[in-house]
């Protein structure tokens, strides 16, 4: 969801804007589009990621740094979540709208730090419109498929699972596991859940290791094609958990050892595509 930030330090004199400007300028920044509203002015310098931009007169935000995002309503409940859980104090936290056509809110999570999370109300700019899900899971009900072969690997997956959706505000009652005896077993078993209409999301987990079987590719085919087409027949999103490696090792570092945990990123993808689906199935019944 994050998009880019921006970091805004104020000039004191319009001399001193100039001087920066140029100073800036010199050092190679890629200059942005310059803006001016009422008794403000800035002038914008651009990294590959971010930008630092000066600012003669009153900033247009009550805090110097400013983080783009695309969804702020998600990262205005996200925060909110987060500053209870820790007992942060801040003032009241609101969206509010602003001159120059965007929307923001202001969080202190520890005090000293203040930052600002904004988005445009206007976020084409020229460019098409893309559509996306958000990470906020709460209200959401998943279902967690998960093979009890090569559990030593599966175990992690399913706790990487668990840490995405419970972060991401999924509550324990909204969350139902089904354990299968192995991976082919995996598309039966959400196959049903799918059609029980009782879940929003499938997240299937396992793991096949080529050197335990002779038919591995014919197990991992066969495995793989269930679970797409039972998201495709139920129209329930199913996300693809299930680990395909040629060795212990590697199927180790890839729940979580070295190489991420498939089975939080299989969550994640539940997560985002469960929200993709409701607001295309709003613009359709707009």
């Amino acid at each position: 969801m994050i998009k880019g930030i921006t970091c805004v330090r104020r000039a004191a004199s319009p001399e001193v804007y100039d001087q920066l400007s140029s100073f800036f300028a010199a050092l190679g920044f890629e200059p942005g589009r310059g803006w001016q509203i009422d008794d403000s002015r800035g002038a914008p310098f651009l990294a590959p990621i971010g930008n630092l931009e000066i600012v003669e007169g009153p900033l247009p935000a009550p805090t110097e740094i400013l983080i783009q995002v695309v969804g702020l309503d998600s990262i205005y409940e996200i925060t909110k979540g987060w500053m209870a859980a820790y007992g942060a104090q801040s003032a009241a936290l609101e969206i509010v709208e602003t001159i120059w056509k965007s929307r923001l809110f202001t969080v202190e999570p520890v005090a000293g730090h203040s930052f600002a999370f904004w988005e445009w109300t206007e976020p084409l700019k020229g460019k098409p419109i893309a559509i996306e899900g958000d990470l906020s899971a709460t209200g959401m009900r998943f279902a967690i498929v998960v093979a009890r072969w090569n559990a030593v690997i599966t175990e992690r997956l399913l706790e990487g699972s668990l840490d995405a959706l419970y972060r991401s505000g999924t509550a324990r009652a909204d969350i139902e596991i089904v354990r299968v005896p192995g991976a082919w077993e995996v598309p039966s078993a959400a196959r049903a859940l799918a059609e029980s209409k009782g879940y929003d999301a499938i997240i299937t987990l396992g793991c096949l290791i080529r050197g335990e079987t002779a038919h591995y590719e014919a197990i991992y085919n066969e495995v793989s094609r269930g679970i797409g087409q039972s998201q495709q027949e139920t129209g329930i999103p199913h996300a693809f958990g299930v680990l395909t490696c040629e060795t212990l090792e590697q199927a180790l570092h890839r729940a979580g050892v070295k190489a991420g945990n498939k089975g939080f990123e299989a969550a994640i993808a539940a997560i985002e595509m469960v929200s993709l689906r409701r607001k295309l199935l709003d613009r359709e019944g707009a």
